[in-house]
């Protein structure tokens, strides 16, 4: 027990952990569709992160080393629509996608008949799924890879059945070029039992006052509507290697895997990729094609945008540092001074004793107005 609970605190450690956080003036839907997304990354995201209007990207960088974040989600907002970029921290690269429709957790959870949504869902991280991702280019594998470092990897000899609550989807759509997500609540249910008998094994007891006997409760269908009903069958269906929470959830019995949709959900369209931070050379852009030559004079630009910043900044170095030398040299003669004219009143009053006590004498006399003793 003792070892399970130190790998379990070092694979806390190791876990991928999030900002998310929003730019600019981005509104109150996008400020929700922010927290929407903490819920989503937790438990390895700060979901009171405060944003101030002053702070700035180096800000984030600066704490992330000491708290072990690894990623930087960021939202903002254009006159063109909502765009939203996935970073890896410190150096990149940087995924820059356009918002092209989002749905908030409350638009989702309203459109559901049966909600399922509790605490203990966001005590562990989601699992990952990405559908459609694994295809030829270089953007198509940065995106897999970005995806996947995002979220905790699974030991499956270690895994724990009860605490894989959540899932998390990626789709690609190569009709449309989106890039789709979407996050589920996963639900296990025992099979091979009849609605009656599946609605007796509920935590609430249903109202049985209309029977006379149980018998006609579980022969009448439990009292379910058709609409209730949930169809099974292989594609959701598994032998459970471990005993999972929930009545009838055994151990080497078949239950049925049930995805309830709890948002939020977002409609994603690739627009580039930077090599750094939200900066660097663009390795993939969507709508734009450069030739090699106009590669090769932007790669030049920028090496020369970069020398006549590091040379600003050593000659603002030198200056700093000519600044602190002149600044001690005025400090150590304003010293010298000092101690010149100090020694220089020693020397007069030891040469003169008796003109010092004279013109005390004198100050006596006119001040008290006698003769001092």
């Amino acid at each position: 027990a003792k070892q399970n609970a130190e790998y379990e605190r070092e694979d806390l450690k190791k876990a991928p952990h999030t900002f998310v956080i929003a730019r600019g003036k981005v509104g109150n839907n996008v400020g929700q569709l922010v927290k929407d997304m903490r819920r989503v990354m937790e438990p390895f995201t700060a979901s009171n992160l405060k944003v101030r209007k002053k702070n700035v990207l180096k800000d984030f960088v600066a704490v992330a080393g000491p708290l072990g974040v690894t990623h930087l989600v960021i939202f903002t907002k254009t006159d063109k629509g909502v765009n939203m970029k996935f970073s890896r921290l410190p150096r990149g690269p940087t995924l820059s996608f356009k918002v092209d429709s989002y749905a908030l957790c409350k638009d989702v959870l309203s459109t559901l008949k049966r909600q399922q949504t509790y605490a203990s869902q966001f005590q562990h991280s989601p699992l990952l799924v990405l559908n459609n991702l694994a295809r030829e280019g270089m953007h198509f594998k940065l995106m897999s890879t970005m995806f996947q470092n995002m979220f905790p990897s699974i030991n499956i000899h270690r895994l724990k059945l009860n605490t894989i609550k959540r899932c998390v989807l990626f789709t690609y759509d190569p009709d449309t070029n989106m890039v789709d997500f979407r996050h589920y609540n996963i639900k296990v249910v025992p099979i091979g039992m009849s609605r009656g008998v599946k609605k007796l094994l509920q935590s609430k007891v249903p109202n049985l006052k209309k029977y006379e006997d149980v018998s006609e409760y579980i022969l009448g269908g439990g009292n379910l509507s058709e609409s209730e009903a949930e169809p099974d069958g292989d594609q959701n269906e598994v032998d459970l290697p471990q005993q999972v929470a929930g009545r009838g959830n055994e151990a080497s019995q078949k239950s049925a895997i049930r995805l309830t949709e709890i948002g939020p959900r977002l409609r994603l369209q690739l627009v580039k990729i930077e090599e750094g931070l939200c900066e660097g050379d663009v390795i993939f852009h969507q709508f734009v094609t450069k030739s090699a030559k106009e590669i090769e004079e932007l790669k030049e630009r920028r090496e020369e945008k970069k020398m006549i910043k590091a040379q600003r900044k050593a000659e603002q170095d030198a200056n700093i540092k000519k600044k602190e030398q002149l600044k001690e040299e005025n400090k150590q003669r304003s010293l010298a001074g000092i101690k010149r004219k100090q020694k220089d009143n020693t020397a007069v009053n030891e040469e003169n004793p008796e003109d010092s006590s004279d013109d005390d004498t004198k100050y006596y006399r006119q001040e008290v107005g006698e003769e001092p003793d």
